[in-house]
């Protein structure tokens, strides 16, 4: 990997440890690609992430109705794609319940992996990132077969592994509309050459998946990422309230949480405040005890998501009042911040700056 990134893990069997410590270095995951310099979840931004020296890059994967996996953020395409401008498909527009959340939009599932080849990728945020948004209408849709080409295509152009850490996005949904995820996608990483010897983590804010997967996935490259928030107060995985479960988030973070989470998975990746919290100034407050107990159980820390722009930065970093501004020096001090907790990766939308956060450089120049 880039710069010599590993990370040791534990043998099959029994819980799922992880050995994190101060021989390894921490991974640079490029989210969505470099969504901060190209639109999501297309080729031009997982070129980017790899062009920037990101160890992983990150597809979302979610089912088309004949049952492909296509790359997207959430199965409701409608802020991600030009589909509002297919009267064609004007009548797929539909309101639907996703893990709780009432969205009206068009839906992968409602469409073959054909029509949805015929849309072309948008910008999520065109206000806070009008470059993106200047090259919206220029890239398509991709699908997770073509993205691990991609990646095979990138290795062996530049002499180094390109991990890949895909997430399983909405499997309890997606199930209950007869398109399960877990299988689909064994059966593509068996099929693909890369996909069995690149390094791979899969990812999840659900539990069951994940449980699922384990006995599937016992190889020393392939781990599995466990995905928590501490924010809403009381929010629960998907699987678990479909179950009538009670497990929450904020309890699986606590020590006997961790400690169960690492029988199944090899990393905790929880949202960055939690692992240090805003104080009422907005600025960065003390570390929590996070990283400190998710250790204590095996498990390694990889937050998400860090990202350039004023208004997702801590007030302590910011570069002026206006909110969409980038301030990239003060994205990798804040990296840096979270860093010296001892994580041992982390997400992030420009993956040049969490490079030169890890590597102790200064941030490349405002581009």
């Amino acid at each position: 990997m880039a710069g010599g990134a590993m990370l040791a893990l534990g043998g099959g069997g029994g819980a799922a440890r992880a050995a994190p410590g101060p021989a390894t270095r921490p991974l640079v995951l490029g989210h969505r690609g470099a969504s901060a310099l190209r639109p999501e979840h297309t080729l031009a931004s997982y070129a980017k992430a790899i062009a920037d020296g990101a160890d992983f890059i990150e597809p979302d994967l979610v089912a088309t109705k004949d049952g492909a996996l296509l790359i997207r953020h959430e199965n409701n395409i409608a802020e991600t794609t030009d589909v509002r401008a297919h009267p064609e498909f004007a009548g797929r527009r539909a309101q639907k319940t996703i893990d709780g959340d009432r969205q009206l939009g068009w839906f992968t599932e409602d469409f073959t992996l054909a029509e949805l080849k015929t849309l072309r990728a948008i910008e999520r945020l065109p206000r806070v990132r009008p470059q993106n948004a200047a090259l919206d209408g220029q890239f398509d849709l991709v699908t997770w077969p073509e993205m691990i080409d991609f990646a095979a295509a990138e290795s062996l152009a530049r002499g180094r592994s390109i991990g890949l850490v895909p997430e399983l996005k909405h499997s309890t949904y997606f199930a209950s509309v007869g398109l399960p995820l877990e299988d689909r996608f064994l059966a593509s990483l068996a099929q693909h050459d890369y996909t069995r010897r690149c390094p791979l983590i899969v990812q999840s804010f659900e539990v069951g998946n994940l449980r699922y997967l384990r006995p599937w996935l016992a190889r020393p490259d392939a781990r599995l990422m466990q995905l928590v928030t501490g924010t809403p107060a009381g929010l629960q995985p998907g699987d678990v309230a479909a179950a009538g479960g009670r497990l929450t988030y904020a309890g699986m973070m606590t020590p006997a949480g961790l400690a169960e989470m690492a029988t199944y998975a090899h990393i905790v990746a929880p949202d960055m405040r939690s692992i240090i919290p805003l104080g009422p100034n907005g600025r960065l407050g003390k570390p929590a005890r996070l990283v400190a107990d998710a250790h204590r159980a095996g498990l390694a820390v990889m937050p998400w998501t860090f990202r350039p722009e004023n208004q997702f930065l801590a007030a302590d970093f910011r570069n002026g009042g206006d909110p969409a501004s980038r301030s990239p020096a003060g994205s990798v001090a804040e990296i840096r911040a979270c860093l010296a907790t001892g994580i041992d990766g982390f997400f992030t939308d420009d993956p040049a700056l969490g490079r030169a956060a890890v590597d102790g450089r200064m941030s490349p120049a405002n581009r």
